[in-house]
Parts: structure tokens; sequence; C-alpha cells
């Protein structure tokens, strides 16, 4: 098997300066990040070295397949989570607008509700939360999630997500969770937001353009 290794991105410098979430657990957290990258490219060097004998002996229970595959999924989530939730932070907070605000009203009745909800979410998961644009449902609906690997919503793309391990708040609020949600929303880009439903919704998968099926 072939594989290319896996570059970690960049991202704004606005990081650095937010109201709230403190430029130490940004540098900490990225370098979790910086970690779920290696790793990565670790495992995906192993399993392009797998020999005919480690294929033959795959096992459900236990074998090398298993314990590189499953640890690759952890990884992979690690890195895409952290991938979107570093996008769309740096920003002013204000409030979204167009297409996506129209949604958010739409599937949520208000803002409010929309934070409200991605608060009691956040409180009650144990690693992540995402917005994501259900294709099926055609709405936004916020997912809770309780490991990097915990496995897709099928038929669901997220546009935004909330860390809520506690590596990404504890130095700045020790056990106030939800103060670290409220500075989230603070500093969140809603411009990257727009424009990650923008892209999701061009993905609706019948060659349209955002089309009636899909608002």
């Amino acid at each position: 098997m072939n594989f290319t290794k896996y570059s970690p991105k960049t991202f704004s410098n606005s990081l650095y300066s937010m109201k709230g979430i403190s430029k130490k657990t940004i540098e900490e957290h990225l370098k979790l990040y910086q970690g779920y990258v290696t790793k990565y490219n670790e495992i995906m060097e192993k399993l392009s070295l797998l020999t005919d004998d480690d294929y033959a002996k795959a096992n459900q229970t236990f074998s090398t397949v298993r314990e590189l595959k499953v640890e690759l999924t952890f990884a992979w989530g690690g890195i895409v989570n952290h991938e979107i939730y570093f996008f769309h932070l740096g920003g002013k907070g204000d409030e979204p607008t167009g297409d996506l605000m129209k949604q958010i009203k739409k599937d949520f009745g208000s803002l409010e509700t929309y934070k409200k909800d991605v608060k009691a979410t956040g409180i009650a998961a144990r690693g992540w939360v995402w917005t994501a644009w259900n294709f099926r449902e055609g709405r936004l609906f916020n997912y809770l999630g309780d490991a990097q690997n915990t496995f897709p919503v099928w038929e669901a793309s997220p546009i935004l997500a909330l860390d809520t391990y506690e590596h990404a708040y504890f130095i700045d609020y020790g056990v106030n969770r939800g103060g670290y949600i409220d500075s989230f929303f603070e500093n969140l880009d809603w411009n990257k937001v727009a424009k990650n439903f923008e892209d999701v919704l061009s993905k609706c998968g019948c060659d349209c353009e955002g089309c009636e099926d899909h608002k």
C-alpha cells in the first residue's frame, strides 16, 4: 500500500490573541494536533509494510491489522476535528449572516436557541460537538461525540467543531466548561463557518448548487 505523508496545516495568528482562550492553551493544544499528524503518518507507514503473514492473521479480537486500523481512525479523527476547530477560531464572535443565519433560524428557531443547544451538548459531551449538515434530512443538527474516532453520522458533514476535551480549556477555566464554551462563541469567525456551510451544500450529491431540497 502506498501513502503520502500528511503535513500539518497552519492557522491564523489571531489564535494567539483571543479573548478568554489564552496563548498558552493554544500553544499546548497545537502540540496535540501535531501529535495526531505524527502518529497518523507513523501508522500509515506501518500499514504500508504489512506482510502476507499479517494479512493472514487478521482477527477481530486482536491482530496487527485490527490494532493499526482502529488507531488510525483515532489519529485521523484528531487531525480533522482539530483542523475544523482551529480554522474557525480567532474571529470576533459577532453573528452569522446570510444563508447560514437563515438555516440556523429555520432549524433551531433562533441563534440564541442554537447556541443554547451547542452549549448543553458540549457540557454533555466527552470529546466533541459538531454542527453538521444532514443531507438526508436537509437540516443542521448538533451531534455529540465522545472520542476522536466517534464514527461518522452517515450522510452528515460538519461545518463547526467544538473541542470539549479538558485540554481545550483546563488551563484557563479549570472545571468551568460552560465558561470556555461562551469564550468559544466570542472568538468564532462566523464567515469561516459560513464558508464551510457553502462548501458542504455544494456537495449535496445531486449536482446542484444548493438546490431547494438542501436549503
